[in-house]
């Protein structure tokens, strides 16, 4: 049988791991904002790419697998190239950011709804950061903060 002394001594002390989770929080918010941005502005910039990269496909593939209502297949794919390309872009430099959440996750909706209806965790995700991005903004790694910033400086 061991000593009260020693089993207590060689007992895990449980405030290190308080201490760990404690600068975990700590962590700024303003770098979750920008990971998120970059994150979920390359998924959509890698797709507004491909489709501008071979047009006919693109067009061909909204006409034959995509077939969303109410659109043409040429004007879905106009749609679609020029919301991946300019939110993402958009996102990148944290411009405009909460504004450009909405056409991104409006295609996310379409998506689910007419497309891929069984790809609903990965939409999930996308949507929660664009959905985390369009409630906090863009924080302060950005071009907007930097507007508001100078916008707060004017006089009067």
């Amino acid at each position: 049988m061991m000593p009260a002394a020693t089993y207590k001594e060689r007992r895990a002390d449980p405030r290190p791991l308080a201490t760990w989770l404690d600068r975990l929080g700590r962590a700024p918010l303003s770098l979750h904002q920008l990971l998120f941005r970059l994150g979920v502005a390359s998924v959509f910039l890698k797709a507004g790419l491909v489709k501008t990269s071979s047009w006919e496909s693109t067009v061909a593939m909204f006409r034959d697998e995509y077939r969303l209502p109410l659109f043409s297949p040429e004007l879905a794919a106009t749609f679609a190239s020029t919301f991946e390309l300019g939110c993402s872009t958009l996102l990148i430099l944290g411009l405009g950011t909460r504004f450009a959440t909405l056409p991104l996750l409006g295609m996310i909706a379409t998506i689910q709804l007419f497309v891929y209806p069984d790809a609903w965790s990965e939409h999930l995700v996308w949507a929660s950061v664009l959905l985390f991005l369009l409630t906090r903004g863009p924080g302060t790694v950005s071009v907007d903060h930097l507007i508001a910033q100078a916008w707060s400086r004017r006089p009067g």
